[in-house]
């Protein structure tokens, strides 16, 4: 079996713990009216592509953002996608943490960070990265190596599954970007990851669907990265 299926990956829209300047954490704040908008507006991009499942973090504000982008979907709650804990961090200032002695450890090497009362980042990552891993195989298995699904989560969670695909340490995952409302398309393979989309606020999804193509294709020409950069990520890998 190629495992080929496509991730799309969805950051809520904007809390209003995130206009505030407070870290919600798993605290049940909801979409603000701008992040009701662009729950609106990445759910025009998204109709009309065949999402094999829709599967979301238990918080509410992802719920609600798929309640408002994809409510012709029923989505499958993974505890596995929910947002890191950051126990006694939660509900408090941005601007005050900044000054606790954890905030540059948070930073400059997360994956030693445990937070007080809460979760180690390192552990968030591991079982955020599980749970996609798992449920891309299951899809596959079930729907075939064209398989395009889509998880909701938040952007802790998102950054820490693209540092996995990236092949780069979770030390390095504050690089990455993840804005309220944005998409990020990851294409597993048996040999690597492929990041397609990162961040990505605007635009066509249509060209990550995948065409269907003959079985004979070998398990080597799917991980293969194009030489050259090739014709455009609905093209994964060299043609033979």
């Amino acid at each position: 079996m190629v495992i080929v299926a496509t991730l799309l990956l969805l950051r809520h829209g904007r809390t209003t713990a995130n206009a505030d300047g407070g870290l919600a954490g798993r605290q049940p704040v909801e979409l603000d009216e701008t992040g009701r908008a662009q729950a609106t507006a990445v759910g025009a991009r998204l109709r009309g592509l065949p999402l094999a499942a829709v599967v979301t973090s238990p918080l509410v504000r992802c719920r609600q953002t798929l309640d408002l982008a994809l409510p012709q979907f029923a989505p499958t709650v993974e505890e596995g996608l929910t947002e890191c804990g950051y126990g006694a961090w939660e509900g408090q200032p941005l601007k005050k943490l900044a000054k606790d002695p954890l905030w540059p450890v948070v930073q400059q090497h997360p994956s030693a960070v445990v937070f007080p009362e809460g979760e180690a980042m390192a552990a968030m990552a591991s079982r955020a990265v599980a749970a996609v891993r798992r449920w891309d195989t299951r899809l596959t298995a079930e729907h075939g190596p064209e398989a395009l699904w889509l998880a909701c989560t938040h952007g802790d969670v998102i950054k820490a599954i693209v540092a996995d695909a990236l092949g780069v340490h979770l030390d390095l995952f504050q690089r990455i970007v993840a804005d309220p409302g944005s998409v990020t398309a990851i294409r597993y393979t048996p040999i690597r990851p492929f990041v397609l989309r990162l961040n990505d606020v605007g635009g066509d999804l249509a060209n990550l669907v995948m065409p269907r193509r003959p079985r004979r294709r070998s398990r080597k020409a799917e991980s293969d990265a194009p030489v050259g950069g090739g014709a455009g990520s609905g093209a994964t890998g060299p043609e033979r």
